[in-house]
């Protein structure tokens, strides 16, 4: 058990001990919110970390007290041998909780590895279940493909599984009844997430409050405040009966920095502090260029030291201009 000397404190003390470690910025879909159409600023593969830089430098987190890891992109069912990955991260002493999020259009044939390889639950995209909606919002024909990939996580055993749908005004606002019905029919969790100004094309979406569908749905279905597994921002309601719970992710209308316990590598190596400021601290070099254990985790301290109070999404909408997928989710 580790001490509280060991464990990630930073000068707020929020204790950080949840990683989402992003394995490609590359995705299949082309989503309205997170990359713009024909975005070829893709990160040279030769700067990504490889399979034993990961390993190394989670391990380091690790021994700092970080305990939840989450494997995310772009999409990581296109990094190639993931299951690989996952089972040697799962492996790592310290590490509990080790999670994917995914769009599911590679799921359907990975499922079992993914599972077999120590992923313990599992967050899907899904912001419609219009087929033509689909294709609108990523750009690509793949609700069937997403639907099986859903089916086989289901028939692998994952239980609990999340599905993530980012609310867009004027756009998916009609969808979410559909969605609850559909998550309620399935035992699937369902999270509305109010989109972010990531970039331009996160910035054109515009933005969805929340808070009222948060209000309609807890009437409609006589849903009660309740904490579920795992280390994220959402806020929870579930049925009486406890077989359907739903989330809001609120980063713009009720921000959750206060309590905020995690930090996002690129798969760069670039360990960014916030998604709604700039502060990151570059690892690839260290791992590159010798560097000990030891200077490692000196170099984690130092960076956790960096990282802010909150996010500036309401004051600075325009300050951040990488996209999501560069960030790892």
């Amino acid at each position: 058990m580790k001490s509280v000397d060991d464990s990630l404190i930073d000068r707020f003390g929020r204790k950080i001990e949840y990683l989402r470690l992003s394995v490609t910025d590359r995705c299949d879909l082309r989503c309205t919110y997170c990359l713009p159409k024909g975005h070829k600023g893709f990160e040279d593969p030769e700067h990504w970390l490889n399979f034993d830089e990961i390993e190394r430098l989670t391990r380091v987190f690790a021994k700092r007290g970080v305990n939840r890891i989450r494997l995310t992109g772009g999409e990581p069912l296109l990094r190639r041998n993931l299951p690989e990955l996952a089972h040697r991260l799962s492996s790592i002493e310290g590490i509990d909780d080790l999670s994917l999020s995914t769009n599911a259009t590679q799921l359907e044939h990975q499922a079992l590895d993914l599972k077999q390889a120590g992923i313990g639950r599992i967050n899907i995209s899904l912001d419609s279940l219009n087929p033509e909606l689909i294709e609108k919002m990523t750009g690509r024909d793949a609700l069937k493909r997403i639907l099986s990939g859903i089916d086989a996580a289901l028939d692998v055993g994952f239980s609990a599984i999340k599905i993530n749908m980012v609310v867009l005004p004027g756009v998916n606002e009609s969808e979410i009844d559909p969605m609850v019905e559909f998550c309620m029919e399935r035992g699937l969790i369902l999270r509305l997430i109010e989109p972010m100004p990531m970039g331009d094309t996160g910035r054109r979406q515009g933005s969805f409050d929340l808070q009222p569908v948060k209000n309609a749905l807890a009437q409609k279905y006589s849903l009660v405040p309740a904490v579920l597994p795992g280390g994220g921002p959402a806020r929870y309601l579930r049925s009486l009966d406890g077989r359907f719970s739903v989330g809001f992710i609120t980063p713009i209308t009720q921000h959750f920095c206060e309590s905020c316990n995690r930090v996002r590598l690129g798969v760069d190596g670039a360990l960014y502090l916030c998604l709604g400021q700039d502060e990151k601290f570059d690892f690839r070099p260290l791992l590159r260029n010798g560097a000990s254990d030891n200077e490692i985790e000196s170099a984690l301290l130092q960076a956790i030291d960096m990282k802010p109070e909150r996010h500036e999404f309401r004051e600075s909408p325009s300050k951040i201009v990488r996209f999501m997928s560069a960030t790892g989710g």
